[in-house]
């Protein structure tokens, strides 16, 4: 969390709902990627896309510390923003170099959207995959929108002989 918003100091549109959405996006691409998520946060589906369960516990903590704080300002749309505001430089130290460039890669793409725009992208095939106020595993990243071709067809029968997985 310190990282993005060491790393988002300086975006007018990065608030809590940014946040949320840098954090869940990099989690996701590196267990799409490695296998792995970088985090290992459980996120929760809610109305406006997934939440890190524990987000709230490790900002306070941070807070707590004087290693981070909230500023609360009104946009230019009217909401209040509460974005988090590192104190101090994170430590990278426990984060591989690939982990951090799935987060500024996230942060790159993301740039440009405001907390509705990243909200509305993150109501993906993932957050469907769950129902309100459930968890999403982080296996859905592996589900497409798509229909199956014949090549997957044949693949999936294949995988379903191989396996004994027929009931």
């Amino acid at each position: 969390m310190l990282y993005v918003a060491w790393k988002c100091a300086d975006d007018p549109k990065f608030g809590a709902t940014k946040l949320n959405k840098i954090l869940y996006f990099s989690d996701f691409l590196s267990f799409l990627r490695t296998g792995e998520a970088i985090t290992g946060s459980e996120y929760v589906k809610q109305k406006n896309g997934p939440i890190p369960k524990h987000l709230v516990p490790v900002r306070e903590s941070l807070e707590s510390k004087k290693e981070a704080s909230i500023q609360r300002r009104q946009t230019l749309s009217g909401y209040e923003q509460h974005r988090l505001i590192a104190l101090r430089e994170p430590d990278l130290s426990c984060f591989s170099a690939q982990e951090i460039t799935f987060v500024d890669k996230v942060i790159t793409a993301l740039e440009a959207h405001n907390a509705t725009q990243v909200s509305e992208l993150s109501h993906n095939r993932i957050w469907r995959v769950a129902s309100m106020g459930e968890s999403i595993p982080y296996e859905a990243v592996f589900v497409s929108d798509s229909d199956p071709n014949e090549s997957d067809v044949r693949r999936a029968k294949t995988l379903i002989r191989e396996h004994g997985w027929a009931v």
